[in-house]
């Protein structure tokens, strides 16, 4: 039986549309998509095959990292 694993998975918009997909706890991944549901498909599919190389490469399967998200306010 396969091991079920939850990546977070960032989407960042941008300006020209659609988002840029980021995995934290895989830097490897980026990607894109159009919509919100086809950048988290390119995400499935991303992650997938990075944790493919990952194991044909003996490299450990890293678990979830959740970000924690603040801000900052600078003078421009």
């Amino acid at each position: 039986m396969a091991d079920e694993r939850r990546y977070t998975v960032l989407l960042l918009p941008q300006p020209e549309g659609g988002y840029t997909v980021l995995v934290p706890a895989l830097p490897e991944v980026v990607t894109r998509g159009d919509t919100e549901e086809g950048s988290l498909a390119m995400a499935r599919e991303a992650i997938e095959l990075a944790l493919e190389v990952r194991r044909d490469r003996s490299e450990g399967i890293p678990d979830d990292i959740e970000p924690i998200f603040s801000s900052v306010e600078i003078s421009v």
